[in-house]
């Protein structure tokens, strides 16, 4: 799927003006007849957009968190008093985390705080192979390339430190008190809001660069979120007004500010700020590694990052990516 230009762009850009607009009005505009108009909006609906019609005004984005803008975002982020990042908005991208991955393997020289956000992506991915569903222009798809000098060992807690990133951001812009469920996932009122998706390349011992992708909801379509398999809530449901452009900026100021922390003393100082945000605290949980699964009780997180589960009376850290925690089923 191509990204908007052309007319498609046009009749976008009227409608993220708000308000109503007919199809007679825009095809004059455009020099394009009310047909093509229509086949335009139906391209648009199909990438994911919630346009609707009302008879005798026109056509309606339903949308209330903007579209992306580069200076828009430069500004809120060089007012918070940060200037090392640089952001690049993509209208269609197979992945932000692919694209940072693809320009590793190539060789090319990124600088830490190079960020790709885009307004849809065709092949968005969660964790174990998941799919993230990514509509056009309903949700934050961001990705932050990082170079961390210490080696593959140290960046095991990453994603501890991107999740308290989250927390900061939104707690910064909307005050709201989400919860962090291990090892990367960000709940609101017991649903799914945002994931993080970490991956890396380096040796164990030598320099290692990573990716930090966060896909955050923030006013997913009706027809997408029927194709998600769990609980999940958006912003527009608990927020009165989301800046896409602003949100941007904070996510990626607090992020520097975290993995500057994390430099500096990795989790000694996180961790526990973590444990008062587990969304599983002192629940039964079931872990699954797709091999084996076991129960316990969620003790939280170690000072590594590492799950600790109380199994008959004793409590046990486990580690690594591709393990699945769930709250058990009584």
């Amino acid at each position: 799927m191509k990204a908007p230009d052309g007319n498609k762009l046009a009749i976008l850009n009227a409608l993220n003006q708000g308000g109503f607009i007919s199809g007679q009005l825009l095809g004059e505009q455009l020099g394009i007849s009310r047909a093509a108009v229509s086949k335009h909006i139906q391209s648009l609906q199909e990438m994911g957009l919630d346009i609707f019609k009302v008879s005798g005004k026109g056509y309606s984005l339903n949308n209330t968190v903007g579209l992306l803008d580069q200076n828009k975002i430069a500004q809120c982020y060089q007012a918070l008093g940060s200037r090392g990042a640089q952001v690049e908005v993509h209208p269609i991208i197979d992945s932000t985390n692919s694209e940072l991955m693809r320009r590793i393997a190539a060789k090319q020289t990124l600088d830490s705080g190079t960020v790709i956000v885009a307004e849809m992506q065709q092949a968005g991915r969660g964790r174990r192979g998941r799919v993230w569903q990514s509509p056009f222009g309903a949700n934050l798809y961001y990705s932050y390339f990082w170079r961390l000098d210490d080696g593959l060992q140290a960046a095991m807690g990453m994603s501890i430190a991107v999740g308290l990133a989250v927390y900061d951001t939104l707690k910064a812009l909307y005050q709201l008190d989400i919860e962090l469920k291990w090892p990367n996932d960000i709940y609101l009122n017991k649903e799914k809001l945002a994931g993080v998706l970490v991956e890396l390349d380096g040796q164990p011992q030598g320099p290692c660069q990573l990716v930090i992708g966060i896909g955050i909801n923030l006013q997913m379509p009706e027809s997408f979120s029927q194709q998600i398999d769990q609980a999940w809530t958006d912003l527009n449901q608990h927020c009165e007004q989301i800046d896409k452009n602003q949100l941007v900026a904070h996510l990626t100021y607090h992020l520097e500010l975290r993995l500057a922390q994390y430099s500096q003393t990795g989790l000694h100082d996180m961790y526990q700020q973590w444990n008062l945000l587990n969304a599983f605290a002192g629940q039964c949980v079931e872990l699954n590694t797709g091999h084996r699964s076991w129960r316990g009780i969620c003790e939280g997180i170690d000072a590594n990052g590492g799950i600790r589960i109380r199994q008959d009376g004793e409590v046990k850290s486990y580690y690594g990516g591709e393990i699945s925690l769930r709250k058990a089923q009584l």
